[in-house]
């Protein structure tokens, strides 16, 4: 979810821009194949085996022979039609919040390294640069005003050669002399970037229509006032939905400080803390602005590259400096999230505008990706829940929670939001009330990071419920088995989540695990065994939303003559595997897998796409009359985020792949298995195209002789069939629907665009069609979009893990050993059994470190000043994680038609409760600020 209102008009068509012409080429793509390996995901040797599984990722040799470059590797001389010479770039940055900005004095230089550029606030300004409003206000801070976050950066500083940049470098940093400050000045205030509240009172039974709840009424919002919010109307059951909602709301505040005898009512606080994503490639751009052609070319690190597209020239076009054409190369890159809607690309591309001719590349080196990278939100939480003592049912959830935002506002109303929906947990809540504010803060800007609000909070409901379990003395699995959801049950907004809710599965298996189940004999044999240490073991699960409610898929899939598959795909290759995953899932309905995959392709001409307003503020009526344009679609593209791949782009990917086979491949096979007098082989049998089979890449079924895939594609384009496809869908927690009439069918699709290319054989009045840059744009009809009022269902699709931990904590140094952990993942069907495991161990080592080490000031001595590094700030090594004796289990699907869901953010979330829980049964106390350091656990013994 986002809640930034961009209301201008948004628009892509046939490479299109606001009249910019915008060239898309992936630094993996053919055009960059000397320098790039045109074949990063094709493998030289085979990659898949017969049997449909991967042997390796597709881009494995790749990687480990260096042939992978990421983004930030580009230098101007790597660039085909660049000029050699590289200039390079800095930021300027404050870091005294108190004191007026009064200019900037680089004579410390001396004359040599004087930069041959300055870019200051007035530069923007007077040159007519439009910086997004979504990063406003004030990229580089004027004089005469208060820095409204520690680091905030005053100027870039360009030079046009590596040894003079260098040597200026290591002269303005860590040395604030080239900053001048001018009086004392109270520190910057402004409002909270957002505020929230979601009320629900259920029915009789879960399975009853709600009393009120966001989904089927509203979310609230507050008025603020002096910073804060404020409720000002009052409660009125039969009022406004506000007035209604805050009438429930007051009732079960009431409830809860007057309960019945039966009830026990849990009031605590947790705290987690700001975190550096600490991303293998700090953030990085590097351009060169031809002036002769008005050409911007920018080699850029995001997951987002369509809306660094749109952003880049929308704020280059009104200014002094002709724009003619964007030709943008999105590299392979890695961030956790924090390359989304990401501030830096934006400086990238402005410094390359200030070049005079000369490529200038802006990186970030390590300090300074800590002073200004995006962080995640620090937390403040107060949880309350009321549980029926006669049957340990769970009555009234109620959350305050707040999120520091730093100092823009990026993604935290939307992270704010997501944190306080999924607080919820695994568990149905007849009654709650969570109310949510992402505050501004003078720290560092917090953004969109891996678990984006839900490992904050959910981490802490599964303190809480442990905790619970403990006050009530019930077994903790016991208790989550009392109120964990059942498919069919609504969410904290009034929203049933899609499909069969499997989490009684995952708890009937935790709680027969050795180690659950002989707990306190094992502590009692441990104990003794090391009388140093204290042992522990801790539990928790959590199910985490995937997917932000705006989810708009593009893949197209077409096979040559000689029987290749080659896959173009929106998403961007983050390290997940994502080229490894798609090309498999081409499979489904062509029998292999894609012999080339590209990714991050933004140039869709074929589709011929608008968009307009926003997707999460539109209104039902404005939706429908954007409809009425065939060509409109809710969002042009999604980012690489919000853990998507598996879902949301396979859904693009097989829907791509099924026209493929239904219109091109299955007509073939029908047209070989017919040969002969009276219709062949085929006559005596009823063939049926659900009966159709692969097997070893030959297409059979019906007792029908196999026919190789080549042999297919051939006869497909002999005849003019569908031989390529591409594809756009939107998803607002459900698929947009959509009739194309496809070779004189119509078909109803969960698509909103398609455009199909015919075969070489195909009659000249067919061929005639494919005018839109060599497909045939097919014209959409009765066309139904999801309900607008679904964007208050938040959430709709999960994803479950559970993971079991042995801890040891010294007796000593009060420090805490991760000893084993065992994870249970259920993320309907697999596609690559080892890219979830790799997700798995992964996540779950970010999670320890999140529980157990990561910690950073929030203001002053924190990462802003520009002096952090990973010597101050302790990752978890490979001994923190257990990473040799680690084990997983992944649920089997349902059935072979079972769904893929994304699992790469919700890995990392229960290992953090479960390492809470641990250290409590260990030490006897609870720690609820995260994370559990020696000084926190000293507390705890002594308090």
């Amino acid at each position: 979810m986002s809640n930034r209102d961009i209301s201008r008009r948004a628009f892509l068509q046939g490479g299109l821009i606001a009249g910019v012409g915008v060239t898309m080429a992936p630094l993996g793509s053919q055009a960059f194949a000397a320098l790039m390996e045109e074949r990063v995901t094709t493998s030289p040797q085979k990659w898949m085996n017969h049997d449909g599984k991967a042997r390796f990722r597709n881009d494995a040799l790749s990687k480990v022979c260096g042939d992978k470059v990421f983004a930030r590797d580009i230098r101007a001389k790597d660039m085909p039609g660049w000029p050699a010479q590289q200039g390079h770039a800095l930021l300027l940055k404050a870091t005294k919040v108190d004191r007026i900005y009064a200019g900037h004095d680089l004579s410390l230089l001396g004359s040599d390294l004087q930069p041959d550029r300055i870019v200051t606030a007035a530069d923007l300004e007077q040159d007519g640069i439009a910086w997004p409003e979504a990063h406003s206000p004030d990229p580089l801070l004027p004089p005469g005003k208060v820095p409204m976050f520690i680091g905030y950066p005053v100027a870039i500083l360009i030079w046009h050669d590596f040894e003079r940049f260098r040597q200026a470098k290591r002269k303005l940093q860590f040395n604030q002399q080239a900053i001048r400050y001018g009086a004392q000045a109270p520190l910057y205030q402004r409002d909270p970037y957002g505020s929230f509240r979601f009320v629900r009172v259920g029915g009789a039974t879960p399975f009853d229509d709600d009393e009120f709840s966001s989904l089927k009424n509203s979310m609230l919002f507050p008025t603020i006032l002096n910073r804060k919010p404020v409720w000002s109307k009052q409660p009125n059951q039969h009022g406004d939905l506000t007035e209604q909602g805050l009438f429930y709301a007051k009732r079960m505040a009431e409830q809860l400080d007057n309960p019945p005898e039966d009830w026990l009512v849990f009031d605590e606080r947790y705290k987690t803390p700001s975190i550096e994503p600490a991303a293998l490639e700090p953030d990085n751009g590097n351009g060169w602005y031809d002036p002769a052609t008005g050409t911007l070319h920018f080699v850029v690190a995001t997951q987002c590259p369509f809306e660094v597209a749109q952003e880049c020239v929308h704020m280059i076009k009104p200014s002094r400096f002709a724009l003619n054409t964007l030709n943008m190369h999105p590299g392979y890159t890695v961030g956790y999230g924090s390359k989304d809607n990401n501030i830096f690309v934006f400086y990238a591309a402005v410094a390359a505008l200030y070049g005079a001719g000369v490529p200038i590349r802006l990186a970030n080196d390590r300090y300074e990706q800590f002073q200004s990278g995006i962080k995640r939100h620090a937390f403040d939480i107060r949880y309350q829940l009321a549980v029926d003592k006669k049957d340990n049912s769970f009555k009234i959830f109620r959350a305050d929670m707040s999120c520091d935002g730093g100092g823009r506002i990026n993604y935290s109303p939307s992270v704010a939001a997501v944190g306080a929906t999924a607080a919820q947990s695994i568990y149905y809540m007849p009654q709650n009330d969570l109310s949510v504010t992402a505050y501004y803060s003078r720290g560092v800007e917090a953004g969109s990071m891996r678990g984006y609000g839900t490992l904050q909070s959910m981490a802490a409901t599964e303190m809480m419920v442990d905790e619970i379990a403990g006050r009530l003395g019930v077994d903790a699995i016991d208790l989550r088995r009392a109120n964990a959801l059942k498919s069919g049950m609504k969410n904290t907004q009034g929203a049933v989540p899609a499909g069969a809710l499997r989490l009684y599965e995952i708890l009937d298996k935790a709680a027969v695990h050795e180690w659950w189940r002989n707990r306190d004999t094992r502590k009692q044999q441990m104990d003794a065994k090391d009388p140093d240490h204290w042992y522990g073991v801790g539990f928790a699960i959590c199910q985490k939303d995937f997917g932000t409610g705006s989810e708009a898929p593009m893949a197209s899939v077409e096979f040559s003559a000689d029987g290749r598959i080659s896959l173009r795909h929106i998403g961007t290759e983050l390290g997940t595997g994502m080229s490894t995953s798609q090309a498999l899932v081409v499979s489904d309905f062509l029998g292999r897998s894609a012999d080339e995959v590209k990714t991050a392709v933004t140039e869709w001409p074929e589709l011929q796409l608008s968009t307009s307003g926003n997707p999460y503020l539109i209104s039902q009526p404005e939706q429908d009359a954007a409809l009425r344009n065939p060509r409109w679609v809710g969002k042009l593209a999604s980012p690489s985020s919000a853990t998507n791949s598996a879902f949301y782009f396979s859904h693009a990917t097989r829907e791509a792949a099924r026209v493929l086979f239904n219109h091109g491949l299955w007509p073939a096979a029908m047209a070989i298995w017919s040969q002969g007098p009276h219709g062949g082989q085929a006559n005596p049998l009823v063939v049926r195209r659900e009966n159709a089979v692969w097997v070893n890449g030959e297409l059979t079924g019906n007792g029908l002789a196999p026919i190789p895939f080549a042999q297919l594609a051939q006869k497909a384009h002999d005849m003019g069939l569908v031989t390529g496809v591409s594809v756009h869908g939107f998803n607002r927690w459900s698929w947009a629907e959509a009739d194309f009439v496809i070779d004189g069918v119509r078909e109803r699709f969960p698509l909103d665009a398609m455009a199909v290319k015919y075969g070489d054989g195909a009659v000249n009045a067919k061929k005639a069609q494919m005018g839109s840059h060599g497909y045939h744009l097919l014209d959409r009809q009765n066309a139904a979009y999801p309900d607008t009022q679904l964007n208050n269902a938040m959430v709709t699709y999960y994803s479950p893990v559970a993971t079991i931990v042995e801890v040891k904590v010294n007796k000593g140094t009060l420090e805490t050993q991760v000893l084993n952990h065992h994870s249970w993942v259920e993320c309907g069907r697999v596609l690559v059994p080892e890219l979830v495991k790799g997700q798995l161990e992964g996540g779950i080592a970010m999670g320890i470190g999140h529980a157990l080490t990561e910690e950073m000031p929030l203001y002053e001595g924190g990462p802003g000043e520009g002096d952090w590094n990973f010597n101050r700030y302790r990752l978890p090594h490979a001994r923190d994680v257990a990473v040799w004796q680690q084990t997983s289990e992944i649920l089997p699907p349902l059935s072979p038609t079972d769904p893929s869901k994304g699992i790469a953010e919700v890995v990392m979330i229960p290992v953090v409760g479960a390492i809470g829980n641990a250290v409590a049964h260990a030490i006897g106390k609870r720690v609820r600020d995260l994370p559990i350091t020696p000084a926190r656990i000293k507390e705890a013994l002594n308090g």
